[in-house]
C-alpha cells in the first residue's frame, strides 16, 4: 500500500521539475471574471468648491478636462514642494541643474529591457526555482550580495551625524 503512495509522489516531483525553464516566473494570476462594475475603477471627482470669480471658469468641454478632475501626478509634484504645471511639458528650468547631474554619467534609453535580461540570466545561472520551498529560492540566493542590513546601515548613519528619522530611535539601555 505504501509502495503506489510512494511512486505516485516521486511521480508528482518528477513531473513538476520537468516544467518550463526559461519562462518568466508567474507569482500570481489576477483575473476578473465577472461583468459587474470594476470597484477600483472608479475615481471619485475632487471637491466641489465656488470658484473666486465665475468669470475665470473655463468653457465647457464635452468629454474633455475637468476642474475637478484628479490629477495625481501634479498633486504629488506640489505635495513634494514642486511646480504642478511641469507635469504638461516635461521638465521645468527649476529643476534642470537637478536632471542635468543625474545624467552627467549617460543615459540608457533601454534600461528596462537590459536590467530584465540581466535579470533572467542572473537567476537562470542558480538553477530553477525552489518548487519545494526548501531552503532559499534562487532569487534570494542570486541577489544575496546586494541586500542591505538596515539596522546595520541605520548605526552607520547615525554614527555619522546623518537624521535616521523613519528608524525606531535608540532607548536609554538598549544596543543600536
Amino acid at each position: 500500500m505504501k509502495l503506489p503512495t510512494i511512486s505516485l509522489l516521486v511521480l508528482t516531483m518528477v513531473l513538476s521539475a520537468c516544467g518550463s525553464r526559461d519562462k518568466e516566473v508567474v507569482l500570481t494570476k489576477l483575473k476578473n471574471d465577472d461583468s459587474g462594475p470594476e470597484e477600483f475603477g472608479i475615481v471619485p471627482g475632487k471637491p466641489l468648491q465656488a470658484p473666486e470669480n465665475y468669470t475665470t471658469l473655463p468653457q465647457p468641454n464635452p468629454g474633455g478636462a475637468n476642474i475637478t478632475d484628479q490629477t495625481p501626478k501634479a498633486d504629488g509634484i506640489a505635495a513634494l514642494g514642486g511646480n504642478p504645471a511641469t507635469t504638461a511639458g516635461g521638465i521645468s528650468a527649476a529643476d534642470g541643474a537637478l536632471v542635468n547631474h543625474s545624467r552627467r554619467f549617460g543615459v540608457n534609453s533601454g534600461i528596462r529591457q537590459t536590467l530584465r535580461i540581466e535579470d533572467s540570466e542572473t537567476r537562470r545561472k542558480y538553477g530553477r526555482v525552489n518548487i519545494l520551498r526548501l531552503g532559499p529560492n534562487n532569487y534570494d540566493r542570486a541577489y544575496r550580495r546586494q541586500w542591505l542590513d538596515s539596522k546595520q546601515e541605520t548605526a552607520r548613519l547615525r554614527n555619522l551625524g546623518i537624521p535616521t528619522s523613519s528608524s525606531p530611535p535608540i532607548l536609554p539601555g538598549r544596543r543600536r
